[in-house]
């Protein structure tokens, strides 16, 4: 990859609001290493608004990110393939949706994580190896998260190049991703936008988030109910405009109507009677993205196992949607657009403040002409 000459800047953009500096390079930037951010902080190369800025300063929506030059190439010899076990590369395979030449998509199974940590050693990261080829050196690279128990479309970039790509689109709101979820009870509006702060829960090591209007960061879900049974569930489409941690579950949790299975967030009133599997009924089932080879993206993974026995169950029919991506909001107007229409809205109000308009030819509407009665000349 070349190695770039010039001094680059960059806007946080909201969705990116809060997030860490070291972290809004792993999105935007993957190429270049955590080392490299370090240093540059630390010799005052890295500038936010002007002044200096450490790898765990949080950003803010709006502030401009000096990038010097350089640290786009590469350097460290590519990690060796981890040797895989033949179950493991058999778990690859089944999870493979699609293969391009700059993505890769999975099916995620509900139970596995996307990333490693403490006690998780089986994840799809881990997994990551199977999809190369025996020429390639470059390793897949993950570019979004699905929580453990949600199931569902993940994209997995297969070059650096392609990562960067698809990170912006995901920063932005030209990737459209839409989720099928389950939830208790029935939403009294059948299709609107939650929108309701977030942040980290105090005392909950992080791990658990909620509704802060002080100083919770942006949330923004579309929803909207595509079929219910009775008053008892609802099966919802749900379409995030932001990113947050756990943001779906919280926000129907916060509406009223946990979705199915989430103890988490919904407590015991997170679970149907009967057998209603107890497991999290939340699906990725849809993506479209732009792509680096060209055109778009376009696809749908099937439900897990629990889910489609639940929906069943319940009576819902899968063909009842086919999880297109719900309306945009309109674009804010320009200045100009707005003078033409308050020009336009002027000129329809005194139109209706006028008489009724006088036909031609004076009172009854007659026209000119001969008088009635009289024949032609002979």
């Amino acid at each position: 990859m070349k190695t770039s000459d010039e001094v680059r800047t960059f806007t946080v953009e909201a969705d990116d609001d809060g997030i860490r500096l070291d972290r809004w390079f792993k999105r935007h930037l993957p190429q270049i290493g955590f080392g490299t951010v370090s240093k540059w902080a630390r010799t005052g190369q890295i500038r936010v608004d002007g002044g200096r800025a450490k790898p765990d300063d949080r950003l803010e929506q709006g502030q401009q990110i000096r990038v010097p030059p350089g640290g786009d190439a590469p350097h460290k010899k590519a990690k060796p393939k981890r040797e895989l076990t033949n179950a493991e590369r058999e778990q690859a395979e089944e999870m493979l949706i699609k293969r391009t030449k700059s993505a890769l998509v999975i099916n995620k199974p509900p139970g596995l994580a996307t990333q490693g940590g403490t006690n998780t050693h089986n994840h799809v990261d881990g997994l990551l190896d199977a999809y190369m080829d025996e020429d390639e050196e470059q390793r897949p690279r993950l570019v979004h998260r699905l929580d453990k128990d949600t199931s569902g479309v993940l994209l997995v970039a297969r070059t650096p190049g392609s990562a960067a790509f698809f990170s912006k689109r995901f920063s932005g709101r030209s990737a459209k991703k839409i989720y099928w979820a389950l939830v208790v009870g029935v939403p009294d509006i059948k299709e609107g936008v939650i929108e309701a702060p977030l942040a980290k829960q105090p005392g909950s090591g992080g791990e658990k988030m909620h509704v802060d209007h002080e100083s919770g960061q942006p949330a923004k879900t579309k929803y909207r109910v595509v079929d219910t049974a009775g008053k008892k569930a609802a099966w919802l489409e749900l379409q995030p405009l932001t990113g947050r941690t756990h943001q779906l579950r919280v926000h129907c949790a916060a509406m009223g109507h946990p979705i199915v299975g989430d103890g988490k967030y919904g407590g015991k009133d997170a679970f149907l009677t009967g057998s209603v599997s107890r497991k999290m009924h939340l699906h990725a089932r849809r993506l479209i993205i732009d792509s680096p080879d060209g055109g778009k993206l376009d696809v749908t993974a099937d439900l897990p196992e629990h889910f489609a026995a639940s929906m069943e169950q319940i009576g819902f029919d899968e063909n009842a949607s086919d999880a297109t991506p719900m309306r945009d909001d309109p674009p804010p107007k320009s200045r100009e657009e707005k003078k033409q229409q308050a020009r336009q809205h002027a000129k329809n109000y005194r139109k209706s403040q006028r008489g009724p308009r006088r036909a031609r030819g004076g009172a009854g509407g007659k026209p000119k002409g001969r008088p009635a009665g009289r024949g032609k000349k002979k």
